[in-house]
This record gives C-alpha cells, structure tokens and sequence, in this order.
C-alpha cells in the first residue's frame, strides 16, 4: 500500500504507534556515535510531530543542538509491529504546551512539576517513516518455514512512508 499524500502517511503513522507508549529516541553524540535511550510519547493526536518531555540540561538536549536529525523507533511485540521514525528535532519552550501535554505520572521524572525551570519539549518533525508488521507468531512461523523449503511465503506487511 503506497500512501501518496501527506495526510494519508500522517493517518497511517497514527494509527501504527498510537498505541504504543514507549520508544527508543536515537540522537547522535559528540564523536559520531549514535545514542539511543528510551522516552515516553506525549498522548496527543498524531499530525506528523512527536511530543517528548524532557529537561534541558540532558545529554540528548546538547546531541540535539548540535546535530538535529533523530530517529524514534517503536515495538508492538504482541502484534508484532515495529516502526522507525526519521525526522529533524527542535527543543521547545512553551509552557503552555507543556501544561497541555503534562500528566501526574510525571511528576516522577520531574519532581519539581510544572514548576520545574529546565522542564522543556523535545518536537520531532516526522520525515520519514518506515514499517514492519506481521500477522503473529503463527503465521510468522509458517512463512518462516516455507521459505526455508523454497516457497513464497508472506511474511508480513513493509512500508516506507514519506511525510515531507
């Protein structure tokens, strides 16, 4: 399935991490070296920017000001979905923002609240995309061996999808 409109990759985007809380934010250290950690996504509606909380005195905070192109990556194990997400970030100070986006949960990360001075938003601008999906372990499984025997097998749905 090819999504030949913006809106159409942003709707398909939405739907494949919608679910998903947590992903691996991967930015680029000082050396070239790439660094990925784990970073909770902002419940809010998906229009082809993703919403991070973070602290500006962080690690990413430097990678990203000095080099701004990222990848998120998510997994759903139990549907066997895997998504990569290439974009450009920015940091972001709003406090409004951060006000809509802000939960309870988080205040154990930030335990100063709203009244945190370094709380700031990682935005990510989705570029790319790119998908993997299988129908489950079963049929994986079947797939799996009936390419070992030389047969055509299904393994599942790829997609690359192209948002800007």
């Amino acid at each position: 399935m090819n999504h030949t409109t913006h809106q159409e990759g942003v709707k398909k985007l939405a739907e494949l991490i919608k679910d998903i809380d947590i992903a691996m934010l991967t930015t680029v250290d000082e050396d070239g070296t790439l660094r990925s950690r784990p970073m909770s996504t902002q419940e809010v509606e998906f229009d082809g920017d993703l919403w991070f909380l973070t602290s500006d005195d962080t690690a990413k905070v430097g990678e990203i000001s000095r080099e701004n192109r990222v990848n998120v990556s998510y997994a759903k194990l139990d549907k066997q979905r895997f998504v990569s997400v290439s974009g450009t970030a920015e940091i972001v100070n709003d406090k409004a923002k951060i006000e809509e986006l802000w939960s309870p949960i988080y205040k154990a990360y930030f335990p100063k609240g709203l009244d945190d001075p370094s709380l700031r938003l990682l935005k990510i601008h989705a570029e790319k995309a790119e998908y993997w999906e299988s129908s489950g372990l079963i049929p994986t499984v079947i797939a799996f061996v009936q390419s070992m025997a030389g047969k055509e097998a299904e393994m599942g749905e790829n997609e690359k999808i192209q948002l800007a």
